[in-house]
């Protein structure tokens, strides 16, 4: 599972402000190679923001982030390694409409890697595969249900050889009947022993997937716990209210 003495992810005294709001509130998070993270919450808690900051999608105003022990400085050198370190799957899949499916997988093999086409198309046709979409990989994402998109975008973030995955609510813009798949998917990875955040309301896969679970207010750490602590007996009242509303 967790790899001795290393760290996916560590985090001292993250602040992050939009304007006068504090979004983030001197938050520390350490993630162990190997370790599967849920982050829930309600919304506006600073979830999002915190595995935006994460992948240096927001700057932040006050603290330290390292991913697997490059820590985060501002510098473009700095951002792309820890890019190329941490793949994003986003709410709203974020392909690129205009290209194919093979295409949108390949793109970052070919610009950040170095990879020739026949290589990049080599990879992405791999993972497209994995992901159970290999006969897409000549439409385009218009001509793909929400949950297949989703699956692709899985597919173009394992394209880089990620050592950390980062899941931005990825299943909150699917139909009911697609989020099985992508959780499918999802689960398969955790099991093959992929780094991964994820920020999710999907409590089932959370308590079957996650090694940890972390909630989140007001963009502070609340509480976190192992999956049967925190549903079997959660410490703080913020998160006995959030749980009877999102269970009940």
């Amino acid at each position: 599972m967790s790899n001795a003495g290393t760290n996916a992810v560590s985090i001292r005294g993250l602040n992050k402000y939009y304007g006068a709001f504090h979004a983030l509130k001197n938050v520390d998070l350490t993630v162990a190679s190997g370790e599967r993270i849920v982050i829930c919450g309600p919304s506006g808690s600073g979830k999002s923001t915190l595995i935006r900051c994460i992948n240096c999608l927001e700057e932040v105003q006050g603290g330290t982030i390292a991913v697997n022990g490059a820590r985060l400085d501002g510098t473009m050198s700095q951002v792309k390694r820890i890019r190329s370190d941490a793949g994003m799957v986003f709410q709203q899949f974020n392909l690129f409409p205009h290209m194919t499916i093979l295409e949108n997988c390949a793109l970052a093999p070919r610009r950040v890697r170095g990879l020739s086409r026949e290589a990049a198309n080599a990879v992405a046709r791999q993972y497209l595969e994995r992901v159970r979409v290999q006969d897409q990989a000549d439409k385009y994402p218009a001509q793909l249900s929400g949950g297949q998109q989703q699956r692709v975008a899985i597919a173009r973030a394992l394209c880089m050889a990620p050592k950390l995955i980062l899941f931005d609510e990825p299943t909150s813009a699917l139909d009911p009947e697609m989020v099985k798949e992508v959780l499918d998917t999802m689960t398969e990875l955790a099991r093959e022993g992929m780094t991964m955040i994820c920020v999710t309301h999907e409590m089932g896969f959370a308590r079957k997937v996650a090694d940890r679970i972390i909630f989140m207010d007001d963009g502070q750490i609340v509480e976190e716990n192992s999956p049967s602590a925190f549903f079997d007996n959660p410490e703080h009242d913020r998160t006995k209210a959030f749980l009877a509303q999102i269970l009940s």
